[in-house]
């Protein structure tokens, strides 16, 4: 028997298709977005509880901005590791318009 058939009862042959699954994992089930959701919550938390210390001169040491700033570089660091895991899976979509 050749790879990819099956014999039925009477030994007929039966060519079954083989369904290849994605490579990647959608982008909700992966460590990769759960370690980005973190990295920013706890950037968001530092900025807002890191004040100007004992100096009480008003200044602030992780300003809104520099947080922000921050958050950008996590969200192009997340889209681009989602992109190399992507680069090479194929898709199993079935829809003409996509191809």
């Amino acid at each position: 028997m050749a790879i990819g058939t099956h014999t039925r009862d009477d030994n007929a042959t039966v060519k079954s298709a083989r369904i290849r699954g994605e490579e990647t994992k959608p982008s909700f089930k992966t460590t990769e977005l759960v370690v980005y959701v973190l990295a920013v919550i706890g950037v968001l938390i530092a900025s807002y509880t890191v004040g100007d210390g004992a100096a009480n001169n008003g200044a602030d040491y992780f300003a809104a901005d520099k947080a922000w700033w921050y958050v950008t570089l996590l969200t192009i660091g997340y889209m681009v590791s989602r992109g190399l895991a992507k680069a090479g899976s194929r898709s199993n979509d079935v829809d003409p318009r996509t191809h």
